[in-house]
Formats: C-alpha cells, structure tokens, sequence
C-alpha cells in the first residue's frame, strides 16, 4: 500500500505561483511513476504532469507546458508541481498520483487550487 499526503494548494491571483508537494509513505519503492492530474467542477480528471522515478523522464499537459514543472525528491519520497503564470482556467483540485511496478495506482486526497482575482 502507498499513501499519498498533497498539500500546497490555496488562493492565488491570475499571473501568480504556487507550489504543490506530494509525500508518499507505505510501499514507496515500488513506485515507478508519480505525478498530478487535476478536476475541474463538471469535467473528467485529467494529466496535468508525470515523473520516472529511475530516469526522470517527465511528460505534461499541453496546457500547462512552459508554466508548470514537476519534479521529485527521492530520498523523502515526495514530488513536487511548481505552477507559474497561473490562470483562471488552472482552477481544479490537484490529486496527487502514483503508480507501482505492478501497475496498482494510488491517489491523494486532493488540494484546492483557485486562481481568481
């Protein structure tokens, strides 16, 4: 079992940063990818950014390439989303996500993110 703990999210003007964090507990060394997807109100949650664990090959959405950046600490087991030049559109919950070797996926509890002014 992996358990993921987000936390990060808040308030923020249109234009403005904020940075996400994910630390996962349990099972850690199983994991091979980690990543944020995020849930707009009335839409499907979708990829916002993923991470390797081994290779850090990293993959983002379209909409958020050049203004997002994930990354991961391993020694602490936690990943990171630095979002830049927010917009009202990046309005969402953020999950944080998580996938085993085995290809079970786990997910966090979720943390509100509101880009408004």
């Amino acid at each position: 079992q992996v358990r993921l703990v987000e936390s990060g999210g808040g308030l923020v003007q249109p234009g403005g940063s904020l940075r996400l964090s994910c630390a996962a507990s349990g099972r850690t060394s199983n994991i091979n990818v980690m990543g944020w997807y995020h849930q707009a109100p009335g839409k499907q949650r979708e990829l916002v950014a993923t991470i390797s664990s081994l290779s850090n090959i990293t993959n983002y959405a379209d909409s958020v390439k050049g203004r997002f950046t994930i990354s991961r600490d391993n020694a602490k087991d936690t990943v990171y989303l630095q979002m830049n030049s927010l917009k009202p559109e990046d309005t969402a919950v953020y999950y944080c996500y998580a996938r085993t070797n085995l290809f079970n996926v786990y997910w966090g509890q979720g943390t509100q993110v509101t880009v408004s002014s």
